[in-house]
């Protein structure tokens, strides 16, 4: 079974079923992904394209790096 990443799903909703999201996240510039409390709060409402823009991280880094991860992207 491929994993699949679909980028208009909350980063809530992405960690819960993919539990090594938020360290692939934080290594990719989302600092503030691993403080507790954070998936479960602002992660409710932020998707990847929004984190994106907040961070100033390009959208195709991060589709790039869970493609070489093994995932699919979905749009």
């Amino acid at each position: 079974m491929s994993k699949v990443i679909d980028i208009n799903k909350s980063i809530f909703e992405l960690c819960k079923e993919y539990p090594e999201i938020p360290e692939i996240l934080s290594r990719l510039g989302f600092n503030d992904i691993t403080k507790p409390g954070m998936i479960s709060t602002a992660g409710r409402f932020m998707t990847l394209s929004k984190g994106s823009v907040a961070k100033g991280i390009e959208m195709e880094k991060i589709k790039s790096e869970f493609i070489r991860l093994g995932y699919e992207i979905k749009e």
